[in-house]
């Protein structure tokens, strides 16, 4: 029955963050491009694939040391969304990869990197138009965070997953020839990280 809550979840999740992103084609882009060619659901081409695994190995062990070492000062464990799987074990495995990579990543990397880090960078440039994707990503689950920790750790939060953000479009339009892949890959992981942290009561 989780699984089956958590599939229909996700799938009214990544629609409802796919609505304003079709609109936006289906009015403006339509004639150019496909709709998942537009967003960057497609295969990343990688022209150095030594740089480009080596800058995903290093995101990720930062996700896991985010995930294990420092989120856990900041933010009381129960609020977290990956507490519904506490505690249960192996047993959560496949509703925490449906969470972690559908419900989650999959949706947020569609309307963040796959809209709106495309449309900011064709306003303003890569630099900026990443920085304030960043910035809106963090604010974001600073938001979520507000009313449940202190003004410190809501900023704390901001910046964090500010920053990932920024590294995920980095990668996304440096190093994958604008395919959200690669975000969706690692925002998956960091998700799976924390979701198995809950599942085994691991961390600090």
């Amino acid at each position: 029955m989780q699984i089956i809550n958590l599939l229909l979840s996700s799938v009214i999740q990544i629609l409802m963050f796919s609505i304003i992103p079709f609109i936006w084609w289906a009015v403006r882009d339509r004639k150019k491009y496909g709709f998942l060619r537009w967003l960057g659901i497609k295969k990343p081409i990688i022209k150095n694939k030594a740089k480009y695994l080596m800058t995903f190995i290093l995101i990720i062990i930062f996700l896991i040391i985010l995930s294990i070492f420092v989120i856990p000062i900041f933010v009381d464990k129960s609020i977290m969304a990956t507490n519904q799987f506490s505690g249960q074990g192996v047993a959560a495995l496949i509703p925490a990869f449906i969470y972690a990579f559908l419900q989650t990543a999959f949706s947020e990397e569609l309307f963040f990197r796959g809209f709106l880090t495309k449309r900011l960078i064709h306003k303003f440039g890569f630099e900026v138009g990443n920085i304030i994707q960043g910035l809106l990503f963090g604010a974001m689950h600073g938001v979520l965070f507000m009313s449940k920790v202190a003004l410190f750790y809501t900023i704390v939060i901001v910046f964090f997953t500010g920053f990932l953000g920024l590294l995920m479009g980095w990668i996304n339009e440096k190093q994958s020839e604008g395919s959200i892949i690669s975000s969706w890959l690692l925002h998956g992981c960091f998700n799976i990280v924390a979701s198995i942290i809950a599942m085994f009561n691991l961390g600090i």
